[in-house]
């Protein structure tokens, strides 16, 4: 992974040993283990929360653009109409209907909604998140 080789171990184990003698070389190589081991740990982990940050920060922007885009096909239904009726003129050796005045069309006006109180919500709030 550094690109150490075999001769530069040998060479780092041969002055440990000098520095260190032959009583604490065991308990400090030991130790020296254990270290590295933690800072591992603690990479990997660090490293595994960020992975979930960024999936989650996927899954939202997922989730955002999805309400977007149902938003979009709602208005393009709203819009245009679904049932277009075709021009019986427009289509050879038919008929054209009988024309028929429709009736005027009245906006309708919704009933007004009785008034609500909740009551405050004892959770306690959290800010909102940036994206």
């Amino acid at each position: 992974m550094f690109g150490i080789s075999f001769s530069e171990l040998l060479l780092v184990g041969l002055v440990a040993l000098v520095v260190l003698g032959p009583e604490r070389l065991p308990g400090a190589a030991r130790t020296a283990g254990l270290w590295i081991g933690r800072l591992k740990r603690s990479f990997n982990s660090i490293k595994q929360e960020v992975e979930r940050e960024i999936g989650a920060d996927e899954i939202r922007r997922q989730l955002h653009n999805e309400h977007i885009l149902s938003m979009e096909q709602e208005a393009r239904r709203i819009l245009n109409p679904q049932s277009v009726t075709p021009d019986p003129a427009a289509t050879p050796g038919s008929q054209p209907a009988p024309v028929t005045e429709a009736a005027p069309v009245q906006p309708v006006t919704p009933a007004p909604e009785p008034a609500t109180v909740t009551p405050p919500s004892t959770e306690p709030t959290q800010p909102p998140r940036a994206p």
